[in-house]
């Protein structure tokens, strides 16, 4: 019951004993005058607060992966292509419209994508690969469409033991991808978006959950506020994987090069990011083997670790924090304030801490 309506009937009840035993002490008289009329007592309604208006939204409404401003967010699942980064893949196709690419030293020390799309959905992606360990702890939190193209069949069990990740696979002959004649195999396994997310199951059709924090605007990104200027940012990943991103001030992105040339899609535009972040991670033993016997590595994203956020021209250093394999990972200043990117793409590089390099020019 209402504590306020409670209060006006015990007021009620209150008066009308006080008149009560009143009355009962004149009636002992021997001249006891008219018992008075009884008075009428109105408690005002009282309104339950469950049914006030709606609070309005803060904030505008953005993607979940970029920041972006937009009317509504699409409702669909993010997708998630693992993407071929040789010399015989390059240029690829659809890396320019994913909203994050992760970087990541498979075995040879060659350096493969996980491509994320969900803002755009570019008409071709690829060349598509197979699939590895550490796609698990990059983009489960996600809850995506997975799509690769070829796995041990150790991997396929465990990407079917987390539940966040529906798979797309070429080999089990899923919808949606298919070999293209002007490359040679296995390098020309291409992915159509659109008939992709026409798969999603129930468990994967909600937009994504965001891994990272935005500022409004570029100029309030933590980088930009606090930290130092920067022409370009050198990695030597492995020694098959030395990529770099020097800033452009004309297009206020960072372009992408691999060793000394530049990084380009197939439709001819130089590879470029509003943001470059780079995670040093501990690298471990998949127990999965490759040709000859050569360790697949796995990466352990657990716990917390250095890491560099290159925004506007500028750097500035922080740690991440990832509790477990599925939860999104955090990126914090010194301070454990949240690290603000600029409303854009973002590239991450996964370092192997002890190994992998960089330096800031």
């Amino acid at each position: 019951m209402n504590n306020r309506t409670t209060r006006g009937r015990a007021a009620v009840v209150g008066l009308v004993g006080a008149l009560v035993a009143t009355l009962g002490l004149a009636a002992c008289g021997d001249d006891a005058p008219p018992a008075p009329t009884t008075p009428t007592v109105t408690v005002d309604a009282t309104v339950d607060p469950s049914r006030t208006d709606a609070p309005t939204p803060a904030g505008p409404i953005v993607y979940p992966l970029t920041g972006v401003p937009v009317d509504a967010v699409p409702q669909r699942p993010a997708i998630a292509v693992k993407v071929e980064n040789t010399a015989a893949a390059r240029p690829q196709s659809g890396l320019e419209d994913a909203d994050v690419v992760w970087e990541t030293v498979v075995e040879f020390d060659v350096s493969r994508f996980i491509a994320v799309f969900h803002s755009k959905d570019p008409q071709t992606v690829g060349p598509v690969r197979s699939a590895r360990p550490v796609d698990l702890r990059a983009i489960s939190p996600l809850e995506p469409l997975f799509v690769f193209s070829g796995a041990q069949r150790r991997m396929v069990i465990r990407i079917g033991r987390v539940p966040q990740i529906q798979p797309v696979s070429h080999d089990a002959g899923a919808a949606g991808l298919a070999r293209v004649s002007t490359r040679r195999a296995p390098h020309n396994v291409y992915a159509d978006l659109a008939t992709i997310w026409k798969a999603a199951d129930a468990d994967h059709s909600a937009p994504p959950r965001g891994d990272l924090r935005f500022a409004t605007e570029a100029s309030g990104a933590s980088a930009v506020v606090d930290g130092r200027a920067a022409q370009g940012v050198s990695i030597n990943l492995s020694a098959a994987a030395r990529p770099s991103w020097a800033w452009d001030a004309a297009s206020s992105t960072w372009l992408r090069s691999e060793g000394s040339a530049p990084a380009m899609s197939a439709a001819g535009s130089q590879l470029a990011a509003t943001n470059v972040v780079l995670l040093e991670t501990t690298q471990i033993d998949s127990k999965l083997d490759a040709q000859g016997g050569a360790m697949v590595p796995d990466q352990k994203f657990t716990g917390s670790g250095k890491a560099l956020v290159a925004t506007g021209g500028r750097v500035v250093e922080a740690t991440w924090k990832k509790d477990e394999v599925t939860d999104p990972f955090e990126l914090v200043d010194d301070d454990g304030e949240p690290i603000l990117l600029a409303p854009g793409n973002t590239w991450i590089e996964m370092l192997n801490a002890g190994r992998s390099t960089y330096t800031v020019d």
